[in-house]
């Protein structure tokens, strides 16, 4: 049985800057999830989604890996010796801060310094954006081992790959580094891994500059729009405008003063000062 206290480590974090570095932190079982990390990593996303102090999340591991994947022996293993009933509630553990991440109030980056298997995609795809060291190394390793892609795996491999791809993905379980995976669209960039926090700082620095209720209408827009009609996605986005206005209208007045009356910025090089809108209650 693990220690509460061994649990409360499975996840670290640390705010700087206004920006949360979260880390899984079983560096030992190359991060992969346990349902002790699991459970610790919804009660960080409890802490940080409305820490004043943060404007920007960033998901990372500790030591060479960001995340292998499920923990085999204590989900695959030790969770079904419970029974359905364990297996529910460890699905009901890890799948449930997935869906937190994708629908998080801040804008969340995935920052893959190291090895990144099988159910470490669920939470790859819930954030919001994605850099990956070129030395990292991605799979969907199931196949190796007789099952297929479970917990929402391939669904992200399709929905992020092209048909081909992501079969030939799936089919093989082959590792690809993380100049393929850009390639593949996996993720954002790739780069070397001396400048991974250096690129994602300066990317995490971009999103700070804009306004936060915009930011997060914009990124529940694009995942909910994906799979909807056009004309839905419009009524939608619609509706999405008129309440973001309704509950941050300077904004959007404040950005449009500067544009027209100030002449100090253009919308489409830049951002607007936030330091001058007026905020309120």
């Amino acid at each position: 049985m693990t220690s509460s206290r061994a649990e409360h480590d499975t996840v670290a974090y640390t705010i700087e800057n206004r920006v949360a570095w979260v880390k899984f932190n079983r560096p030992e079982k190359r991060n992969c999830m346990s349902p002790a990390l699991n459970r610790r990593m919804g009660e960080v996303l409890d802490e940080l989604e409305f820490h004043p102090d943060v404007g920007v999340l960033v998901l990372t591991g500790e030591g060479e890996s960001w995340s292998a994947g499920m923990d085999l022996k204590e989900y695959f293993r030790d969770t079904e010796a419970q029974g359905l009933a364990g297996t529910r509630k460890a699905q009901r553990e890890s799948y449930g801060w997935w869906r937190r991440l994708r629908w998080y109030q801040k804008p969340t980056i995935a920052m893959v310094n190291g090895w990144c298997f099988g159910g470490g995609y669920g939470p790859l795809f819930a954030c919001d954006l994605a850099f990956a060291a070129d030395e990292a190394k991605f799979a969907l390793s199931e196949i190796n081992w007789g099952i297929l892609p479970g917990g929402g795996a391939t669904k992200v491999a399709v929905d992020l790959l092209s048909m081909r791809d992501a079969m030939y993905h799936a089919m093989t379980g082959e590792l690809i580094d993380g100049k393929k995976a850009a390639e593949w669209k996996m993720v954002n960039e790739s780069v070397p891994l001396a400048g991974l926090r250096a690129r994602v700082e300066e990317v995490a620095g971009v999103l700070l500059k804009k306004n936060p209720v915009a930011l997060k209408a914009t990124k529940d827009a694009v995942r909910r729009v994906k799979e909807m009609t056009y004309d839905n996605a419009e009524d939608y986005l619609i509706r999405a405008q008129e309440a973001a206005n309704s509950f941050d209208n300077e904004g959007r007045k404040e950005g449009i003063r500067q544009f027209i009356d100030e002449k100090s910025f253009k919308p489409g090089i830049g951002t607007y000062d936030l330091a001058k809108q007026k905020h309120t209650a």
